[in-house]
C-alpha cells in the first residue's frame, strides 16, 4: 500500500480542516504540471491508495497532468476515526480539498461514495459558490452511491438493525471486501441533511458514468434513477455487462480511461 501512495513521485502532505474539537488532518497528494487537473474523490471505506486513485494518478502523471487526491477523515493517513464521520464531514472535506488544493479547470472523477460526494460538491458550489462551480469542467462517477446512507443503508436494513443503530448507536455491518465496519446513528442522521432526493438537477456540464450490471452494492437501477433526475443533455451512461461493483479490472481501467481521455 505504501508504495501505491508514491505514484507519481510525492508522498502525502496534510491539510488541516475544520476548528477546535471539529479539527483534523486530512492526508493528501497532490501533483502539479498541465491543465485540466483530476480530482479524485474516494468510496466508502476506501482511501487514496486505491487501485483506481493510483492508476488515475499514473495516467494523469503520464499524460503531463495534474492531480490531487486525498483520504477523508477515518480513512487512510488522515486522522480520526470511522465512528466521526458522516456525509456533511466528508463533504466539508472535499470543498477544502477543492479550494484551498487545486488551481484552474478540473474533471472530478468519483468512485461510488465519491461519486455521490462530487455531485453533492458541485450542487454547494452551483449554490453558493459560482466561481469554483465553473472550474468544473466535467464529473466522471463510477457506480454512484447517490443518498447512500438512506437508499443503499437505511432502506435495506432489517427492523433489528435499525433499531440497533438508533437505540445503540451503531451496528458493525459485515463487508465483502474487509472486516466489518461501523455504521453509526450519526452516518444516518447526518446523512438526510445532505440527499439529492430524486430532485431535479442540472449539473450545467458533461456527466460520464461508469455502471457495473453485475454490482451488488449500487445496483444498476439505482444509477438509472440518477441518470432520470440529472437534467440536460450531457449525461452519458456506459453499462458494463459483467462489471462489478469496483470496477477495477484492466479493461475495465481501459474504459475509465477511454472515457476520461475524452473529457480532457
Amino acid at each position: 500500500m505504501d508504495s501505491s501512495y508514491k505514484i507519481p513521485g510525492s508522498e502525502p502532505q496534510m491539510l488541516r480542516v475544520g476548528s477546535g474539537a471539529e479539527a483534523r488532518e486530512i492526508a493528501y497528494i497532490s501533483h502539479s504540471a498541465g491543465s485540466p487537473s483530476l480530482f479524485w474523490l474516494s468510496g466508502f471505506m476506501s482511501d487514496m491508495g486505491s487501485t483506481k486513485a493510483t492508476a488515475i494518478a499514473q495516467w494523469s502523471s503520464e499524460r503531463g497532468l495534474s492531480s490531487t487526491r486525498f483520504d477523508y477523515s477515518g480513512h487512510g493517513r488522515s486522522s480520526g476515526t470511522m465512528e466521526d464521520g458522516s456525509i456533511g464531514r466528508w463533504l466539508e472535506e472535499a470543498e477544502d480539498a477543492f479550494t484551498k488544493l487545486t488551481t484552474g479547470p478540473q474533471i472530478i472523477i468519483g468512485s461510488s461514495m465519491g461519486g455521490y460526494i462530487a455531485l453533492l460538491l458541485l450542487r454547494a458550489f452551483l449554490r453558493d459558490r459560482p466561481a469554483e462551480a465553473e472550474r468544473i469542467k466535467a464529473l466522471l462517477l463510477i457506480a454512484p452511491a447517490w443518498d447512500m446512507t438512506e437508499e443503499l443503508m437505511w432502506k435495506r436494513f432489517s427492523d433489528e438493525t435499525r433499531q440497533a443503530i438508533m437505540h445503540e448507536g451503531f451496528f458493525l455491518q459485515p463487508s465483502a471486501y474487509a472486516a466489518p465496519y461501523t455504521i453509526t446513528r450519526k452516518l444516518i442522521v447526518d446523512g438526510r441533511k445532505h440527499l439529492l432526493a430524486r430532485q431535479p438537477f442540472n449539473p450545467g456540464g458533461p456527466v460520464v458514468i461508469l455502471q457495473g450490471l453485475q454490482d451488488p452494492d449500487v445496483p444498476a437501477s439505482h444509477t438509472k434513477e440518477l441518470k432520470a433526475f440529472l437534467l440536460g443533455d450531457k449525461v452519458k451512461l456506459i453499462e458494463i455487462p459483467d462489471g462489478e461493483h469496483r470496477l477495477s479490472r484492466p479493461q475495465d481501467l481501459d474504459l475509465l480511461f477511454s472515457e476520461l481521455g475524452k473529457l480532457v
